[in-house]
């Protein structure tokens, strides 16, 4: 916008002051072309208003921005005024020219007609001030011309001018705060450059979206720079360990070669000795053989000499007589003949010459040869038995190799631990196997194993490991179902390991049969047992069914063969060890017979424990407190004993008669049942009516009494009143030919 106002106003004095020394009386010309331009001033801003206003109207209706049309409106009136600021200076410099031949025509007038400014000073008159304003008139004409004139010379200087208010005005807009982005450009810009600008057609964003949006993005790179970073600190990590690997192969290699190296120098500085030796012994044969030679040519030449002189002294003998007694005396002729009939060697027993003697390298070629970039591997590390890595007949076990040599297999060695110093060499079992792991079966259970390692490569063999010692999980062990005693809250179980070596521990697992149809069991187990025995407390009438593992430095074993153990009454079983050698157990193990009785005391093998006058036995013994009830079934024409012993009760008396036993004692007489309750060989004085064909014996060790029964009848026979210092054995003897039948594992009867 070309604002020419201030060029007829007082203010273009105050911008071009210079004009005012030379500028005296206006003419018509100025003062006409002052009004011209203060019109085109009144003119010019409306109709720009106007234009801008009109499209600025379009546009916000197009845009949609209607509401904020009043904001875009001020803005453009800021812009409007900001550009009528910067005009006159300008505009000034484009005009230099003409305003230098306007100021000399200015300054001339005012210097021909000093009248006129003098008149000027006083008051005018009606016809001065009309000729004033024709003056006027035809200056701002002339001035006119003379500025469209020099715009129309000067258009390189308006094309410097535009192209600097434009560069200004960028600057002014890049001040102002940006408000919008342009997605297309990727800056920020103002809502006025989406309207009229050169974003004008871009696809724009709200600003704070577009920086949530771009910090999402940055967020995700950033996410994948990390990513990145530790990819490659792990690549470094890698190669780091790489660079370590490497030095560590070249120290081995070279290592490799130097021992190589070593091996081949020595080989043949072996073998040089070993062909200098040689050489030096042929020397030695030759220079011996010449030597013998040459001693003997020496005794051949002196014998020759020897009797060449003494012929030559007999062919100077004169004494024709004197030269046969010689011959006959001395028979040099014959001693010549013999001589000249020996044959001299005269062939050399040594040549000069060497034999050709080439050292054998094919040794050192091969040890060249075996050197290889893959250098043989180090020693595995055999790693200690893992606490599941043995069954009773396997082995599992396992190695590690830490290096980053190459290994094409491992040759794995085996052999069982002798425990005897004098025994002889274990036989060496090898395999060869994959995998840093082995599974070694048909072994012998509960045994220890000795186990090395070696691996293995095109370049040889490692060292072998250190040995590591293995051992087997025991065998199950054997429970003696016989032999198992109980009561009503206790039992004690017994067993019998199947291996040699003996075990570091026992395990009994317990199962309590609470529903016999669905086989419910609640188990419960005890650890720790050193020996084949445990007393395990129980609840009364209940079923158990009992197992034993046994344990040691391998493992545990399998469970044994279950037993059944029953609550509900005592259990004993009879002792086979102290039997009388006429007493018989027959195969249920709870009836006992006896056939004869004519010679008690007989030559049959007897055991230590044995009874040996008395035909008895003794049950084994009832460890445990509380009351204890079995029954025995009798026959009415056998004589018999029964009743409780200690384990010392002498075995060559009859039961009842010392102070370590009591028993009830039944005798047939001639008139009746005789029954004796016996201790210490007395008895009390009691009479049964009614013969018992099944006898109940109740032992209570806390009230310290023992009761014996007519079961059949519930009838209380005879009680014993003593203190037991010791737990003791059932007991039962014949003393006619019969059986007794041992019935245990029965309820206490209410009536005891």
């Amino acid at each position: 916008f070309y604002h020419m106002d201030l060029y007829g106003s007082k203010e273009r004095f105050d911008i071009f002051p210079e004009e005012l020394s030379g500028r005296g009386d206006r003419s018509l010309g100025d003062t006409r072309r002052e009004s011209a331009l203060s019109s085109e001033k009144v003119q010019r801003p409306q109709e720009v208003g106007y234009d801008l206003e009109k499209e600025v109207a379009e546009l916000a209706k197009m845009y949609g921005l209607d509401e904020d049309r009043e904001k875009e409106l001020a803005l453009l009136e800021g812009r409007l005024e900001k550009v009528e600021s910067r005009w006159p200076p300008a505009r000034a410099e484009k005009a230099g020219s003409q305003g230098s031949v306007y100021n000399s025509s200015k300054s001339s007038s005012s210097v021909k007609d000093p009248s006129q400014s003098t008149k000027q000073q006083g008051l005018p008159d009606e016809a001065s001030q009309g000729e004033h304003q024709s003056k006027a008139r035809a200056d701002d004409e002339a001035d006119s011309n003379m500025w469209s004139r020099g715009g129309l010379s000067s258009g390189s200087t308006s094309d410097e001018w535009n192209s600097q208010a434009v560069r200004e005005e960028e600057e002014e807009e890049e001040e102002e705060a940006a408000d919008v982005f342009c997605s297309t450009c990727k800056i920020p810009i103002r809502a006025f450059d989406k309207l009229f600008g050169e974003h004008k057609d871009h696809e724009v964003a709200q600003l704070p979206s577009a920086v949530e949006s771009e910090k999402e993005e940055i967020h995700k790179n950033m996410c994948k720079l990390e990513e990145q970073i530790a990819q490659m600190e792990n690549v470094a990590s890698h190669l780091e360990e790489i660079f370590i690997t490497v030095e560590e192969n070249f120290g081995r290699q070279e290592q490799n070669f130097e021992v190589h190296y070593n091996d081949a120098v020595q080989v043949l500085a072996q073998k040089y000795e070993e062909q200098l030796e040689a050489l030096g012994e042929e020397k030695r044969q030759k220079l011996e053989a010449l030597y013998e030679q040459l001693v003997n040519c020496g005794k051949h030449l002196d014998t020759c000499k020897e009797l060449t002189d003494e012929t030559q002294e007999l062919f100077l003998e004169n004494d024709k007589a004197e030269f046969m007694k010689t011959l006959i005396f001395f028979p040099y002729n014959y001693r010549l003949e013999e001589f000249l009939k020996k044959e001299v060697d005269l062939e050399l027993s040594a040549l000069p010459d060497f034999e050709e003697r080439v050292i054998d390298v094919s040794e050192v070629e091969q040890l060249m040869n075996s050197i290889n970039a893959i250098p043989a591997p180090c020693a595995p590390v055999i790693n200690p038995q893992a606490p599941s890595a043995a069954t009773g007949t396997s082995l599992r076990v396992c190695w590690g190799l830490f290096s980053d040599d190459t290994v094409e297999c491992y040759q794995l060695c085996y052999k069982p631990v002798s425990n005897e110093r004098h025994s002889d060499e274990q036989a060496e079992h090898t395999l060869k196997v994959k995998e840093t792991y082995c599974t070694i079966t048909d072994l012998v259970p509960n045994t220890q194993y000795e186990f090395w390692v070696s691996a293995l490569n095109a370049s040889g063999i490692s060292p072998p490991s250190e040995r590591a010692v293995y051992v087997t999980a025991p065998s199950p062990p054997t429970i003696k179902s016989r032999k198992i005693r109980s009561c009503e809250n206790a039992a004690l179980v017994c067993w019998e390991s199947r291996d040699l070596n003996p075990v570091d521990s026992y395990t009994v697992e317990l199962s309590k049969l609470t529903d016999e149809e669905n086989d419910d069991v609640i188990t419960e187990s005890i650890v720790g047992i050193p020996n084949c025995e445990v007393l395990i407390h129980l609840q009364p009438t209940q079923k158990y069914r009992v197992c034993v593992r046994a344990q040691n430095l391998g493992g545990s074993s399998e469970r044994s063969e279950p037993v059944l153990i029953h609550t509900t009454g005592t259990c004993f079983y009879l002792n086979e060890d102290t039997a009388h050698p006429l007493l018989a157990i027959l195969d249920d193990g709870f009836t006992i017979s006896c056939d004869e009785l004519e010679n008690p005391e007989c030559d049959l093998p007897v055991y230590d424990n044995s009874f040996t006058r008395c035909i008895a036995i003794l049950g084994s013994l009832i460890p445990f407190p509380g009351k204890h009830y079995w029954e025995v079934e009798v026959d009415e024409d056998t004589e018999y004993r029964t009743g409780v012993a200690f384990q010392n009760t002498p075995r060559h008396g009859h039961l009842g008669a010392n102070n370590s036993s009591w028993c009830m004692r039944h005798i047939i007489t001639p008139s009746r049942h005789k029954y004796e309750f016996l201790h210490s060989g007395m008895t009390p004085d009691i009479r049964i009516t009614v013969p018992p064909r099944r006898i109940g014996i109740l032992l209570d060790y806390e009230n310290c009494r023992l009761s014996f029964f007519n079961a059949d009848i519930a009838q209380h026979l005879h009680t014993f009143n003593s203190h037991f210092q010791h737990y003791v054995h059932p007991c039962f003897a014949l003393e006619t030919p019969g059986i007794l039948r041992i019935h245990t594992g029965i309820a206490r009867p209410p009536w005891t």
